[in-house]
């Protein structure tokens, strides 16, 4: 089992940045895929960004690309989310989640989610 908890997520204006970081216990991460997907009030969850183990493969939704950095973090911290230049369109609850396999855009092809932290980002 892998427990998940993520932080960072908070109230901010357009063009503001934030850090978002996921902790990881339980089990060892080491051969597992880390992800960051979003789900907004009415929507569906969506992918944000992903990065593999063995290749470091990284993929990014294109509606984040250029804007946000995903990371393997060290010790406790899984995976973080670098965010800049945000938009109100950002504004969503982010979970991180992990996966043992390659990277995928497909939030039901991940294993363990977090509970999630909200991000809002005002106009």
């Amino acid at each position: 089992q892998v427990q998940l908890v993520e932080s960072g997520g908070r109230l901010v204006q357009a063009g503001d940045s934030l850090r978002l970081s996921c902790a990881a216990s339980g089990r060892s991460l080491s051969g597992y895929t880390m992800g960051w997907f979003r789900q907004a009030p009415g929507k569906e969850r969506e992918f944000v960004a992903a990065v593999g183990w063995f290749n470091n493969n990284i993929n990014y939704a294109d509606s984040v690309k250029g804007r946000f950095t995903i990371s393997r973090g060290n010790a406790n911290i899984a995976v973080t989310l670098q965010m800049n230049s945000l938009k109100p369109e950002d504004t969503a609850l982010y979970f991180c989640a992990v996966r043992a396999g390659v990277v995928s855009r497909v939030s039901a092809a991940y294993d363990y989610w977090g509970q999630g932290t909200q991000v809002t980002v005002s106009s």
